[in-house]
């Protein structure tokens, strides 16, 4: 899917007010990067603010005193990922919200583009971009968030060949490292789900703009250049195993329509047995069995969440099953799948 050479240059979005979030713990060097990136961004944003959850290495207060346009938040505690961008939501003033991890590094265009992607796109209010993997040159980070028949989300593209700018599409949700939405919209949403703290709350939420109807696009010319996980010791250190497996079964449960729960309940069981079993010869399989075990025993507060979820569903489970991907070589190829934008039907509450 080639780009146009002649969208090169975006057209210049209309006016829309954006606030930057970005949630920080112990980032180091990364985030003084990331907040330059965003303070020379080609389309200003309104504000950045810079949600700090307790850290001790002095980065927050350092890079507030260095950019002007950094405007501190201090949680008092560390609130998580998703705590954390629902509290710099409360406190932000922009019709837009963009979320930025702190190890995340935007091009200098990138907001300009995400926006012109919305201008194309009225109807929608939710966007993702092109994550390229820093440190490992040509290679992706991910092409919008993936969600397989099964139940098993994953970051489309990760660690594969970077495509470049190829046409933009609907991907099933956004990832939280990088992405735009309309502030309405998260508000309805709920905003993110901080009983699943860190990991799958962007899934979470993209399903449930799914649920009520909405849609996410991926806009693949705005890119930022993404370490991942580098407050938490990497993708596959124990924090995050853990509170992977953990956020998995319970998005699960929480957020997949009647129909397709009880057809798919039998491929999510087997799905995670073949991934424990993968973990298990690579020797990760401690921290992800741990996880899958605190999800069990969080099942009642699962399936209330459940049934709140539910009940404010607009989507069938065929229409969800659309979005998701059929085919299981997707899924253990982490192969990106960004499917023909919908022309009606975008809008969500």
């Amino acid at each position: 899917m080639a780009r146009d050479a002649a969208k090169d240059k975006p057209d210049r979005p209309s006016e829309a007010s954006v606030s930057v979030i970005v949630v920080a713990w112990q980032s180091g060097d990364d985030l003084a990067r990331c907040l330059l990136a965003l303070a020379r961004q080609t389309a200003p944003p309104l504000e950045i603010l810079l949600v700090d959850n307790a850290s001790t290495d002095g980065a927050p207060q350092a890079a507030a005193k260095t950019l002007p346009q950094v405007r501190l938040i201090e949680a008092g505690a560390n609130l998580g990922f998703a705590a954390g961008v629902n509290f710099g939501a409360l406190q932000a003033r922009g019709d837009w919200l963009a979320l930025v991890n702190p190890d995340a590094f935007a091009a200098p265009d990138w907001l300009e583009r995400l926006l012109a992607g919305a201008a194309r796109n009225p109807g929608v209010g939710c966007f993702g971009c092109r994550q390229t993997l820093a440190g490992a040159e040509g290679r992706l980070d991910g092409l919008g968030d993936v969600m397989s028949l099964p139940g098993i989300p994953y970051r489309g593209g990760y660690g594969l060949v970077d495509p470049g700018p190829v046409e933009e599409g609907e991907c099933f949700s956004a990832c939280g490292g990088a992405m735009l939405i309309r502030r309405s919209l998260f508000e309805a949403m709920g905003g993110f789900d901080e009983d699943l703290f860190m990991y799958c709350e962007d899934v979470d939420l993209g399903y449930r703009i799914r649920l009520a109807g909405g849609a996410c696009r991926v806009i693949p010319d705005a890119v930022v250049d993404h370490v991942g996980s580098a407050s938490t010791g990497g993708a596959g250190s124990d924090f995050a195993s853990f509170h992977g497996a953990r956020n998995r079964i319970r998005v699960f449960i929480k957020d997949t329509p009647p129909l397709l729960f009880g057809l798919t309940l039998p491929l999510h069981a087997l799905a995670t047995a073949i991934l424990f079993l993968r973990l298990a010869g690579q020797g990760r399989l401690g921290p992800n069995l741990r996880g899958a075990r605190a999800a069990l025993a969080d099942l009642p507060a699962a399936f209330a969440a459940r049934r709140r979820t539910q009940a404010m569903r607009r989507a069938s489970s065929w229409d969800i099953a659309r979005a998701m991907t059929w085919n299981p070589l997707d899924l253990l190829g982490r192969r990106v799948v960004i499917r023909r934008a919908r022309r009606s039907g975008d809008s969500a509450p």
